[in-house]
């Protein structure tokens, strides 16, 4: 089975490798054969670095290898897809609307960090 995480291409800055629909624009943050709006076809499409926070958590068991506690974010990519990231050196959620940007992967995650 193939890891559905996000891919995070390690370029400087960092950006997810999705695709985006060549009929409707709307943009996916995994790969798929056709567009999950419209079924319309696909090109690949890179996004990011910079996002706003859309939710956040902290997460307070352990999962995996995580010490608790750790937030977690849902992260609007500026055009392009919502994906749930970790917030790095975070043990507190951002604020919604908090600008973000995305940083290396911590253990094969999506990794962002705030912004001033």
């Amino acid at each position: 089975m193939s890891d559905p995480r996000p891919r995070v291409e390690l370029s400087d800055p960092p950006r997810i490798v999705g695709v985006t629909c060549t009929r409707c624009s709307h943009p996916m943050p995994t790969p798929r054969p056709a567009c999950a709006v419209c079924r319309g076809p696909v090109a690949e499409a890179r996004f990011g670095p910079d996002g706003v926070v859309w939710s956040a958590t902290v997460v307070r068991i352990a999962v995996g290898d995580r010490t608790p506690p750790y937030a977690l974010a849902y992260v609007d990519l500026d055009g392009g897809p919502r994906v749930l990231a970790h917030v790095d050196g975070q043990e507190s959620a951002p604020p919604v609307g908090s600008r973000v940007r995305l940083v290396a992967p911590t253990a094969g995650d999506v990794t962002v960090e705030v912004v001033a």
